[in-house]
């Protein structure tokens, strides 16, 4: 059980404090409050901090950021880590200076090690979580890049007549494919192949 006791002028201060050292959200802890801050006489003499105790909860969010605090380490590398849960999926954002080898070409390493997280996390559950690691908003740029892509390859499809076959790409990035071009109608996508060389196929519609 991971947790931190920390101190501020308020509550919020403490806490945020904790979620940080932590490296988790609000949404995966457990908040207790030790003490209360007093202002003491007139506000100056025998002023108290809050101080607050903040326990992780066990969960695929605690998992997720637990494991990739470990990888970071074992390749030497340091950075902030934290993570939240939206929906179906597990959001997980590294910052720090020097993370270019997490990146990999074309974010091949980071596609890795989010696939790897993904099985980790979900291990053993029913309810499968989707794992999405960004670091330094890498993530959010090639999103919009692939949709760009995806938009303009689409495009030279219906000029031509003739299917595009994409190079391989990770399940998250074939998913960003699929999703920007499902509402065309002169257009369709679908994937071959077997995993890490599974592909997309942009065909036109006859």
């Amino acid at each position: 059980m991971r947790e931190a006791v920390k101190s501020g002028r308020t509550v919020e201060e403490a806490l945020t404090m904790a979620l940080r050292e932590l490296g988790v959200s609000r949404e995966a802890v457990r908040v207790e409050v030790l003490s209360e801050p007093t202002r003491g006489v007139f506000g100056l003499f025998g002023v108290k901090p809050a101080v607050v105790r903040v326990v992780v909860e066990e969960g695929p969010v605690s998992r997720a950021t637990t494991l990739v605090k470990s990888i970071l380490g074992a390749m030497g590398l340091s950075g902030e880590v934290t993570a939240k849960e939206d929906g179906e999926a597990i959001t997980v954002d590294i910052a720090g200076e020097n993370l270019g080898p997490l990146i990999g070409r074309r974010g091949e390493t980071l596609n890795a090690l989010q696939y790897l997280v993904g099985l980790a996390v979900n291990r053993g559950k029913e309810e499968k979580k989707r794992v999405v690691i960004d670091i330094g908003g890498y993530r959010r740029k090639r999103d919009q890049t692939l949709r760009e892509l995806a938009i303009k390859l689409a495009d030279k499809v219906k000029e031509r007549g003739r299917s595009i076959v994409l190079e391989p790409m990770s399940p998250h990035e074939r998913r960003i494919i699929h999703m920007t071009l499902r509402g065309r109608d002169d257009i369709y996508t679908f994937s071959k192949g077997e995993e890490p060389f599974r592909k997309i196929v942009i065909s036109p519609r006859r």
